[in-house]
């Protein structure tokens, strides 16, 4: 497994992913924010939510 760092996230797709692709990936070893992404593009653009406001939305989900 490669290092993880800032720079060089570890990308990890959801566990409710579909089977046709349509994925979200969020990254770990980002200490200040948590990435999110869509799977099928990893080179495009990642949204940056504070740590609080992604905690919050994973309490409004459960």
């Amino acid at each position: 497994m490669p290092h993880v760092t800032p720079q060089h996230p570890g990308w990890r797709k959801s566990s409710y992913s579909g089977g046709q692709g349509d994925c979200l990936e969020l990254a770990h070893g980002v200490p200040d924010f948590a990435p999110v992404r869509d799977s099928k593009c990893p080179d495009g653009p990642v949204i940056r939510f504070s740590r609080g406001a992604w905690r919050a939305f994973l309490a409004h989900l459960g």
